[in-house]
C-alpha cells in the first residue's frame, strides 16, 4: 500500500460511525448526500439503510415501516454486527404504526396526555395548542427505554420529511419548473404555521400530502426531489426553522 492509500485508510479508521435505519428512499437519499458530508466534517462516517421490512429466501425488502417490531429487530441485528457504532433513525411520526412504545399511552390515556390525542387522530389541527416537541420526545424517550443502547439516538421526524422542505417552499422552483402559482400557495400555507415542524400529521393535511395537493409531480419524484430541495434550501436554514431536528443534529454533531 502506498503512503496516500495508507493515509486515507488511517482517515477512515478514525472516523466515528453512525449507523443509521430510515424509513424509505428520500431519507436515504437525505441522509447520504447532505447529511453525511456534513457530518463528515465532524469526524462521523455514517452509513444509512432503509428499515428492513421482510425476508424471502436470500432476498431481503426494505423500506416503509409495517411495525415496531420490524424496525427494533433491524436495529437489534445491526447492533450485535457492530459493537463500536452509534445507532440513530429517521422516521415519520406522520403514520407511526401502533405498538410504538409510547405512543398507545398517548392516544388512550385521558389524563395528563389528553392534550396529545387530538394532534395524534387528527385530520386538520392546525389550530390546536397541542405542542408536537413534546408528543415526539415522549415517543422517542420511550423508544430508548425499550431499545436499551447506550450508543442509540432515537430520532422521530415531525411529522414526515416534507417538513424540512417547507422550510423554504420558494426552493421548489429548483426542481419543479413552472410551477409559479403551485409554489407561492405551498408558500403562503407554509407561513401560517408557527414552524415547519408544526405542520400536522392528517391524512390530507401531512406535509408530503399538502405538496401533493399542489404539486401532484411531487408524488411520483419525492425520493429525488425532496433531498435535491433540502440540499437547495441548505442545512443551516433547515436547523433554524426545525428545532427538533436541530436538536438532533447538534447531538449527532457532539459524539465523540
Amino acid at each position: 500500500m502506498n503512503q496516500s492509500n495508507s493515509t486515507r485508510s488511517n482517515n477512515q479508521d478514525s472516523l466515528i460511525r453512525i449507523n443509521m435505519v430510515v424509513e424509505g428512499q428520500t431519507e436515504e437519499t437525505f441522509v447520504r448526500d447532505v447529511l453525511a458530508p456534513h457530518l463528515r466534517t465532524f469526524g462521523l462516517k455514517v452509513r444509512v439503510r432503509m428499515v428492513e421490512t421482510g425476508r424471502r429466501g436470500r432476498k431481503i425488502f426494505r423500506g416503509g415501516l409495517v411495525s415496531y417490531e420490524k424496525l427494533k429487530l433491524d436495529l437489534e441485528n445491526w447492533m450485535e454486527r457492530d459493537t463500536d457504532a452509534w445507532f440513530t433513525t429517521m422516521i415519520d411520526l406522520y403514520g407511526l404504526p401502533k405498538g410504538f412504545p409510547g405512543l398507545n399511552t398517548l392516544t388512550n390515556t385521558q389524563t395528563e396526555n389528553e392534550q396529545y390525542v387530538d394532534i395524534l387522530n387528527s385530520s386538520d389541527k392546525s389550530d390546536n395548542n397541542t405542542d408536537p416537541y413534546e408528543i415526539v420526545r415522549y415517543i422517542e424517550d420511550a423508544v430508548a427505554k425499550d431499545m436499551n443502547h447506550p450508543q442509540f439516538i432515537p430520532y422521530i421526524q415531525l411529522h414526515e420529511f416534507e417538513a424540512l422542505i417547507l422550510t423554504e417552499p420558494l426552493k421548489f422552483s429548483s426542481y419543479f419548473f413552472k410551477k409559479e402559482t403551485a409554489i407561492d400557495k405551498l408558500n403562503r400555507m407554509a407561513k401560517t404555521f408557527k414552524t415547519p415542524e408544526h405542520i400536522n400529521n392528517g391524512f390530507e393535511t401531512a406535509p408530503s400530502k399538502r405538496i401533493i395537493n399542489l404539486i401532484p409531480e411531487y408524488r411520483y419524484n419525492k425520493k429525488t426531489a425532496g433531498p435535491i430541495i433540502a440540499d437547495e434550501i441548505g442545512l443551516a436554514a433547515i436547523r433554524n426553522a426545525c428545532i427538533h431536528f436541530n436538536q438532533w443534529l447538534t447531538q449527532l454533531e457532539s459524539i465523540k
